[in-house]
């Protein structure tokens, strides 16, 4: 392959392009932002710039903010690791199945990125709903066992506006995000390892837990970052499935742009939230550094 030196020309016009877009829209914006996180308001409608680490001590320091993070955290984390327990059997179901099976089972994956998030989320509503499709279903259930002579009438569970709805509808929305980089790996993964490790005397549980698990561990990582990140950032969805009940940090960092007018403050929340994430990849860079040198 020729190095780029020897075609500059070629280079810097296929390279020109995406760099301006990149550093347009993306870097220029996000420079804009992490400079307001160190300034503060002079007027209802004026920031300036003051180098003041106030918004950030403010943010770490308030007990009710660091309760929202602390939320946001745990319930990210337990719905990153849903998805996973979902996602895992279903990744490896697909790597196994026929050639037929596996694209229409992965289209069936991907189809819920062809409808938009807000109506996806709205029908969560319909079905969590105190007389929704979920609730039917179990008056139905406990009609049908005559539970009612017994109990009394059925009583609708409250599924909607509480930490429940939004980390259900956390797992329903990044289910995707989790499915496709595990059956990546998965489906790279050398069968007959597997069927070395039964002949050996391995049952179905040690060969899953010391032969899959280890080898599909890049997969595993690669969906908790892209599905634990994303979560801890939503605002959409526990606004809308959990309410005043279950707010979450991202719905902190909405107020202060869109009703607060307290910009510093919510550029200092939105850069916390960057920090986690470049922390993120930082782990997931070391952690791929030491297995290819334990490897090599």
């Amino acid at each position: 392959m020729d190095h780029w030196r020897d075609h500059k020309l070629a280079f810097w016009v296929f390279a020109i392009p995406g760099t301006a877009w990149l550093v347009v829209f993306f870097l220029a914006p996000l420079a804009i932002v992490w400079a307001l996180s160190f300034g503060e308001n002079i007027s209802i409608t004026q920031t300036r710039v003051t180098g003041t680490l106030e918004n950030y001590g403010r943010a770490l320091l308030t007990p009710v903010y660091l309760q929202v993070i602390w939320k946001s955290v745990w319930l990210s984390a337990l719905a990153t690791a849903g998805c996973l327990l979902i996602a895992y059997p279903v990744a490896f179901l697909i790597s196994f199945v026929g050639a037929r099976w596996k694209m229409i089972l992965l289209a069936a994956i991907i189809l819920p990125f062809w409808i938009n998030l807000l109506i996806r989320t709205y029908a969560l509503i319909a079905v969590f709903r105190t007389r929704g499709f979920v609730n039917f279903g179990l008056e139905w259930v406990y009609e049908t066992l005559f539970l009612d002579r017994l109990f009394g009438p059925f009583q609708p569970l409250e599924l909607l506006y509480n930490n429940f709805a939004v980390g259900a509808g956390l797992i329903y929305v990044f289910m995707p995000f989790m499915v496709l980089p595990l059956y990546a790996s998965i489906e790279r993964l050398d069968k007959s390892l597997l069927e070395a490790s039964l002949d050996l005397g391995a049952g179905q549980f040690t060969t899953f837990w010391r032969v899959t698990v280890p080898l599909t561990m890049p997969g595993i990582v690669s969906g908790i970052i892209l599905v634990f990140i994303p979560m801890l950032g939503s605002f959409l969805i526990p606004d809308l499935l959990g309410g005043t009940n279950a707010q979450m940090i991202g719905n902190v960092i909405e107020r202060q742009f869109k009703s607060a007018n307290d910009y510093p403050f919510g550029a200092a929340l939105s850069f916390l939230l960057m920090y986690a994430t470049f922390a993120a990849l930082a782990l997931r860079a070391y952690a791929a550094g030491r297995r290819s040198a334990a490897q090599v």
